[in-house]
């Protein structure tokens, strides 16, 4: 690969990273509001489908981040995204917890229990979502490449959604349990939670496959790549 082409492959991952860190970030930030996204009004296990927090409309888009730079890019670097991802969280937790603590003026716009209100359960969320996410990105990750292992480089639209079905499963199950061990959550919605989350999560899976593959076709158009052939920034 030519220089120019190896700083743009470069550029483009840098991108990538920063789409994938803020779209992580946000979604810790904006959890607390829930809304229900379902023309009808269908209940399982006590909750309304797809009676969702906001904070899971960012989300998808990091897993389909990792698995586009998993393919182009390789495994390692699908790693070092996740890792600064979580590197960025916990950053932006302990900046928070920092604001939360300093007192507002008598003339601040925000005043302290508002902030709190807003603000002040982001430590547990971030912790809780943390965990989850570290763990569905690392399943989605190695199921990703052991797809692409056994199909050689083909049949994209398989890795993708065997890896996003059962990485979201495992995200929307730990996060879950996570917050209802901390009471953040009643116990009997979990289910309906749990159910409502996936489901969403799977129906996203499934709309940003051809998304994927617009991508991987550019990059592959652009940097001449081969099937199953990767870019190596090193």
């Amino acid at each position: 690969m030519q220089l120019k082409d190896k700083l743009l492959a470069q550029r483009i991952y840098l991108f990538l990273g920063a789409l994938f860190i803020t779209s992580l970030v946000v979604s810790n930030l904006i959890f607390q509001k829930f809304f229900y996204w379902y023309p009808l009004d269908i209940e399982i296990f006590g909750s309304k489908l797809f009676e969702i927090s906001v904070g899971i409309l960012p989300y998808p888009i990091t897993f389909l981040i990792t698995d586009l730079i998993s393919e182009i890019y390789g495994k390692k670097r699908a790693n070092e995204v996740v890792i600064a991802g979580i590197f960025a969280s916990f950053f932006s937790m302990l900046i928070i917890y920092t604001a939360n603590t300093v007192p507002a003026t008598s003339w601040s716009p925000v005043k302290d229990g508002i902030f709190t209100t807003v603000f002040g359960s982001t430590a547990i969320a971030v912790f809780a979502s943390m965990m989850a996410y570290l763990l569905a990105q690392f399943v989605d990750i190695q199921i990703y490449h052991f797809w692409k292992r056994l199909t050689k480089g083909k049949h994209l639209w398989l890795r993708n959604n065997f890896s996003t079905f059962l990485s979201q499963f495992v995200d929307t199950a730990t996060v879950l349990i996570l917050l209802c061990s901390f009471g953040k959550i009643e116990w009997d919605k979990f289910l309906g939670l749990l159910v409502a989350g996936f489901l969403f999560k799977v129906l996203i899976a499934i709309i940003d496959t051809p998304f994927l593959y617009l991508g991987v076709h550019l990059f592959r158009r652009r940097f001449r790549l081969k099937v199953n052939e990767e870019i190596d920034l090193a």
